[in-house]
């Protein structure tokens, strides 16, 4: 009986990866949030068929270039949730108030996307993110706002307003493209961040997906000490840091930053050594 069953789990993954390797992913039997962000687009093209009465003589796969097959950092898909939660709730609230660019406040740039800070984005960069996911009139406009940040990005919304970034787009340029990007930032500030836990991984690259990499300064002497705590695997000490960092923020004026901040502690403090597979995203 238990052979049946380990023969039946072995079979599973196998097919997953051979599924994976159809869409262009890294085939590690894992469906994680990359492997479902592929995926929704193709069943939700079926359904459509399907209701209408239409079918289809193929289904297209997402064209963005196949997920690395090196990854940085394996996180909890959690804490991968919390992090699209902070930037845009949901999709549904994301189709009502975040299909435009905005100006999120303070020394943030034009942001588009699930966070996608244009501000801190060469137009080389921002071309290879966008080009075939928005139109190319949307992107020339959106380059023009490369770099710029606090006042100057703020400057530049009025004349951004008839851009236009779908929720499919959004979603696919965060997995595909800027959380591996990060992740990898992530691991060169903080080096050793790959041998903590899941969700101590995913709130550090939380914190850097929404704060960026500078370590000098006042402003960023939490960040700076997190590096040693993160090389002595002290958790705690790491969280004590997060929490910290409130001090440069006016509560009343920006409460979702002190909020972010506690969930990202708490995700350090409170993280498992282990945990079950489909938990896990590489990225």
């Amino acid at each position: 009986m238990a052979d049946n069953k380990k023969n039946t789990n072995t079979q599973t993954i196998d097919r997953i990866k051979m599924l994976q390797k159809k869409l262009g992913l890294n085939d590690d039997g894992v469906i994680g949030s990359i492997t479902l962000s592929r995926l929704e687009p193709i069943v939700d093209e079926y359904l459509a068929a399907k209701k209408s009465g239409t079918k289809p003589e193929h289904v297209e796969t997402p064209t963005t270039p196949p997920a690395a097959t090196v990854f940085s950092m394996i996180v909890s898909k959690r804490s991968l949730d919390k992090i699209v939660e902070y930037e845009i709730s949901s999709e549904e609230i994301y189709n009502k108030k975040y299909q435009k660019p905005i100006y999120p406040g303070g020394d943030s740039g034009v942001t588009i996307g699930i966070g996608y800070d244009v501000g801190f984005n060469t137009k080389t960069q921002i071309d290879a993110d966008w080009r075939g996911k928005i139109s190319d009139a949307d992107l020339e406009l959106l380059k023009t706002a490369a770099g710029a940040k606090g006042e100057n990005a703020k400057n530049l919304i009025a004349g951004l307003k008839s851009v236009t970034v779908p929720f499919a787009a959004a979603r696919e340029v965060f997995y595909v493209s800027t959380l591996p990007r990060y992740a990898k930032s992530t691991r060169g500030i903080y080096p050793g961040v790959e041998h903590l836990p899941a969700d101590a991984q995913g709130a550090l690259l939380s914190l850097i997906y929404n704060r960026g990499t500078s370590l000098t300064g006042d402003r960023r002497k939490e960040m700076n000490a997190i590096v040693a705590l993160v090389a002595a695997k002290d958790l705690d000490g790491i969280a004590a840091q997060i929490i910290a960092m409130k001090r440069l923020w006016d509560k009343t004026k920006l409460p979702g930053l002190h909020a972010r901040r506690d969930d990202e502690a708490k995700l350090v403090k409170n993280a498992r050594p282990t945990y079950p597979p489909e938990e896990l995203v590489k990225v």
